[in-house]
């Protein structure tokens, strides 16, 4: 296998036993700690004592919450690399999975890729379970599709569309903003069987949205963001119709042939795929 010239970073604001979990799969997976910067939001618990504890690239503190968009561009440029991969850090990696993901996008020749991902319980044997997974869908990549909760971005994005809006106002809007202007320069994107991670689900933004007295349905972000993406309602609402026709074209396509997809629920000891 060629060797991989990658960084890996990920934003935090408070909640550290998930950034704990994230940073202890990594160990326990043989990952290269000295690939990994963390940038802090200037949280208020014990994340930044945890972090003076473990041996990794950098660790940058903001002195005020900067939002995600700076603290993914902070990350990014800190450890410049022919491959970025941007992560929340309420997650937990599997075997393999920097070296599918991004040798899945060399293959395919895709400039931004993310991995398949699972959520619900997670009273199952996680690795177990994601070896079978990458068996079965052989490779498999849903294309045109891609999420937040991981992506890996090769450097020649950057100059091509830049990074991401670098605004704490816009309150997690900056992922939609970039996935945009991705596919307003024809980036090529996919979601990779290949490589395989568990997200407990949106920490960092339900702890923003309990400090902001919001309900967990409610949106973080400020309704007029919209105007970033430069579409008209009309536009946006046929282009969500759109994307959710190709979602359920691709889900049914997987099921049919893998009996399962790109993303799994668990939920009362079974997998619910979407």
């Amino acid at each position: 296998m060629k060797k991989i010239n990658y960084s890996v970073t990920f934003a935090c604001y408070n909640e550290v036993e998930y950034t704990k979990k994230c940073i202890n799969s990594m160990i326990d997976n043989g990952d290269d700690l000295s690939r990994l910067v963390v940038v802090d939001n200037s949280s208020s618990d014990d994340t930044r004592k945890y972090l003076q504890t473990v041996e990794i690239r950098k660790v940058i503190l903001n002195k005020t919450n900067l939002g995600c968009g700076v603290a993914w561009n902070q990350g990014a440029m800190e450890l410049q690399s022919e491959w970025t991969i941007i992560m929340n850090n309420d997650i937990v990696v599997s075997n393999g999975w920097i070296e599918g993901l991004i040798n899945s996008a060399i293959e395919n020749n895709i400039r931004v890729i993310s991995p398949a991902l699972m959520e619900g319980d997670f009273n199952y044997n996680f690795e177990s379970t994601t070896l079978n997974a990458k068996e079965k869908m052989n490779g498999y990549v849903r294309f045109g599709d891609i999420h937040a909760v991981c992506l890996a971005v090769h450097n020649s994005v950057w100059n091509e569309v830049g990074y991401f809006r670098a605004s704490p106002s816009l309150l997690g809007y900056e992922d939609t903003i970039f996935f945009n202007d991705l596919k307003n320069k024809g980036i090529k994107t996919g979601i990779t069987s290949s490589s395989w991670l568990y997200h407990f689900g949106s920490v960092t933004q339900s702890y923003m949205k309990k400090e902001r007295g919001l309900k967990d349905k409610d949106d973080l972000a400020a309704r007029n963001n919209h105007r970033f993406l430069h579409q008209s309602w009309l536009n946006r609402k046929l282009v969500k119709i759109k994307k959710n026709w190709l979602t359920k074209k691709m889900k049914s396509h997987e099921i049919d042939k893998y009996g399962m997809t790109i993303y799994g629920v668990r939920n009362n000891g079974k997998f619910f795929w979407n």
